[in-house]
This record gives C-alpha cells, sequence and structure tokens, in this order.
C-alpha cells in the first residue's frame, strides 16, 4: 500500500487527533483508495492499550471515525470532480466493538460508501486485527458550507 494517504495529500497541515499529519501525538491515519474502497493499516502504540495487549475502544472509535470521514470526503470529491475534497464532518456514528483487538499487530481499517446526497455520505466500515473483525462502524459524515468552524480546515 502506497505511504501517502488522502490526508497527506489534501490535508497536511491538519491538526486532528485520529487523522492529522501534523499532529506529533495523533494517530495519524493513511486512508488510501483501493477500488470502491478505502483502506488504512495503522500499527497500535503501547499509550494506545486499555489493559494488557488490548487496543483501547476510545481509540478504535476515533480510527474508525477518522477513516470513514476521509472515506466520505474523497467520496464526495470524486462524485463532484472537485479537485479537492470538502471538508466533512461527522454527523453521526455508531461503533460495535465485537471482540478484544490485539495490539501486537497492525489493524487494518476498510470502509465503504453505501449511499450517498449531494453533500453527505453514509459509510460503513470495519477495523479488523489478523483478520478478524474486532469492531464494525455506520456513519453519517456531512460537507461543511462556509461559516461553520470546519470549513477549509484542511
Amino acid at each position: 500500500m502506497s505511504s501517502q494517504g488522502l490526508q497527506d495529500r489534501y490535508a497536511p497541515h491538519n491538526r486532528c487527533f485520529g487523522c492529522g499529519p501534523s499532529n506529533e501525538q495523533g494517530l495519524r491515519i493513511k486512508s488510501v483508495p483501493q477500488g470502491d474502497e478505502v483502506v488504512a493499516d495503522w500499527m497500535p502504540q503501547a499509550h494506545h492499550e486499555a489493559f494488557e495487549n488490548v487496543l483501547n475502544g476510545g481509540i478504535c472509535g476515533a480510527l474508525l471515525d477518522c477513516h470513514l470521514n476521509w472515506t466520505a470526503a474523497y467520496h464526495l470529491m470524486q462524485k463532484s470532480g472537485a479537485a479537492t475534497p470538502p471538508c466533512t464532518v461527522t454527523a453521526e456514528y455508531h461503533v460495535k466493538l465485537k471482540r478484544p483487538t490485539p495490539m501486537n499487530q497492525p489493524v487494518r481499517l476498510v470502509a465503504k460508501v453505501v449511499e450517498s446526497g449531494a453533500d453527505r455520505a453514509v459509510v460503513e466500515g470495519t477495523l479488523s486485527s489478523g483478520g478478524v473483525v474486532t469492531a464494525t462502524c455506520k456513519g453519517t459524515f456531512v460537507a461543511v458550507k462556509e461559516g461553520h468552524p470546519a470549513y477549509h480546515r484542511w
């Protein structure tokens, strides 16, 4: 997989905790389009641990939130023919933690748009470790308009 994610390409100065390339203390995921999906591989660090060798559930949620958000932004960009993605925000999302996520190997995030309108997309995604899905997520992400605090944050 390419080392340059959508975040590096379109928002190199973004400071978001989950996906901002310029946030030294953040998760810094790199979401990469592959066909009709967007994928990311990410390696947990010791400070992401909930208890011995298990990834914190809040970190799982943050990973999925940011990855699905970038999937929506990329989809809306492609759909509109724009050169850059719109700034999108999470309107709602639901994470289901299915089983503990091990810390000793990379996790894989996979997301796909399942429904979209002119300014929003519904995205489903999974977080897996060692080929086993440990969490699922579904969310609605909306492109913000001028006047919103997130407008042009990228």
